[in-house]
């Protein structure tokens, strides 16, 4: 079950899965249905702020949640908190009871749930809240500033990212690895690699160990 396909890193995730012979059906769960047609794709819709059951799935083995937005997008911190802490965990507690037992998350750089930043501090109570579901498997994602064509998908503008993206490739030689940007497409891959990988318990997968991975 993937979650978030029209994201970024989301339609990333979504790639790598359909061309994966490993996985045999990829239910996508989200406010809208999907226009891409693929054999081996199911796309649901289901409301987020409602979200107890998900009707036409019997049973999953592995789920990807890819959701997320900004404070300026989303318009205020309820309706942020909204979408990057309840929809996430309402998701994860879903999948479990259709019988998941692997999640992976994105989540993002400096995610703790005692921080004083409003925005940090919701990515650290979704990690701590998912962790507490009882996932065998648990891969959490903890990008930097991502790279990837927005346009392309038709998403809000994010001034400050691109103006962010800029400026850490011009420095990228003296930023550390875990504040430089990385690709979407090398979210997506190593997230699908720890998760094969991981055999039990938590991986926490940083910026930096993302950017390791080759992007297409």
């Amino acid at each position: 079950m993937l979650a978030g396909a029209t994201g970024l890193v989301g339609q990333a995730v979504l790639a790598a899965l359909l061309t994966d012979k490993r996985y045999t059906a990829v239910h996508c769960v989200g406010r809208r249905a999907l226009t891409r047609q693929h054999p081996k794709l199911f796309s649901h819709v289901a409301d987020f702020a409602t979200l107890s059951a998900l009707a036409g799935i019997d049973h999953v083995d592995e789920v990807f949640i890819a959701l997320g937005t900004t404070l300026k997008v989303a318009g205020s911190q309820a309706a942020f908190r909204a979408l990057d802490f309840e929809a996430i965990v309402a998701l994860a507690r879903v999948a479990k009871a259709l019988g998941a037992t692997k999640l992976a998350v994105v989540s993002a750089l400096g995610a703790n749930p005692a921080s004083k930043v409003f925005y940090n501090r919701v990515k650290g109570e979704m990690e701590q809240a998912v962790s507490q579901l009882g996932y065998p498997v648990l891969v959490i994602a903890r990008p930097s500033l991502l790279s990837g064509d927005r346009d392309a998908l038709a998403q809000a503008a994010r001034p400050a990212e691109k103006l962010g993206l800029m400026a850490m490739t011009l420095f990228k030689p003296l930023i550390p690895a875990n504040y430089r940007p990385v690709a979407a497409t090398q979210v997506a891959r190593a997230m699908l690699s720890a998760m094969h990988a991981t055999e039990r318990g938590t991986r926490v997968l940083s910026s930096g160990e993302m950017q390791a991975v080759n992007s297409v």
